[in-house]
């Protein structure tokens, strides 16, 4: 695996931003759920061997200040915008995972035209499905013994400071009752992947969720819950070359079609 560089990005007067980057080929921009960066690592390098990839820390999480007035999901997704722009990327494919992954539709919605050119989604939270409400786990799945990515949870749960800053971005409901409406404008490719034994938000939410855009496909991981690249990671690595590389290849404008895999479906 290709490792990062640590780097400070200066978004706007009193905002740095703490970015891991590395790689080369097509920017791609990877954004983290509640965990913290740490969690997605082995993704990020992964993901370096063949992409350039940019890997921020969301303001709030490993000590990092979050301002006031960065205080929802749309605030969070302008910073990352703020961010391709300062690093000067364009069509860019943005992967994010749980929190992260609302943050990271938040920036497809949100960027100009050709800002962002694909998205990927694992186990993502974000919009108000009927008939489905996210359950707040009570700790982290305990990862499988043989798993590298494997991370040990710290003791005592996370900082209450990453807590608080988590809560101020998504509200005490953790979801937004106008974004599924706004996924139909999304003319993307969109690859949703979703652990099969997910109790956070069930893979029939990430169905809907995957659903709501106009040019997707949804990918079960069986065995794996609500962090299925810590759980099942070779499935999820996979997926996502399988997606990136079709994207890269000959017949970018399409979107790969991976129901056939031995573990989508």
């Amino acid at each position: 695996m290709t490792s990062l560089r640590r780097q400070t990005v200066r978004i706007r007067p009193r905002l740095d931003l703490h970015v891991r980057v590395g790689g080369e080929g097509s920017p791609v921009l990877v954004l983290h759920g509640a965990p913290g960066p740490a969690a997605l690592t082995p993704l990020a390098e992964h993901l370096a061997r063949n992409h350039y990839v940019v890997a921020p820390t969301h303001p709030g999480w490993e000590g990092t200040a979050r301002p006031d007035d960065l205080d929802s999901v749309p605030a969070l997704a302008a910073v990352c915008l703020e961010l391709l722009d300062r690093l000067g990327l364009s069509r860019v494919t943005v992967v994010g995972t749980s929190f992260g992954g609302w943050v990271a539709t938040q920036v497809a919605l949100d960027g100009r035209e050709g800002q962002v050119s694909r998205l990927v989604l694992m186990d993502a939270i974000g919009p108000v499905i009927p008939g489905h409400r996210i359950t707040v786990p009570g700790g982290p799945p305990t990862p499988r013994p043989s798993d590298p990515a494997a991370r040990p949870p710290a003791r005592g749960g996370p900082p209450a400071r990453t807590t608080a800053a988590l809560r101020a971005y998504t509200g005490p409901d953790m979801e937004d009752p106008e974004l599924l409406p706004r996924l139909g404008k999304l003319a993307l490719p969109v690859l949703v992947i979703w652990g099969g034994d997910d109790t956070v938000v069930t893979p029939a939410y990430g169905r809907a969720y995957a659903d709501a855009f106009p040019r997707s496909r949804f990918a079960l991981v069986p065995g794996a819950g609500h962090l299925p690249l810590r759980e099942e990671p070779e499935a999820v690595l996979a997926l996502l070359d399988d997606f990136l590389g079709a994207q890269d290849g000959p017949h970018a404008s399409d979107v790969p079609d991976v129901s056939d895999v031995p573990w989508s479906s």
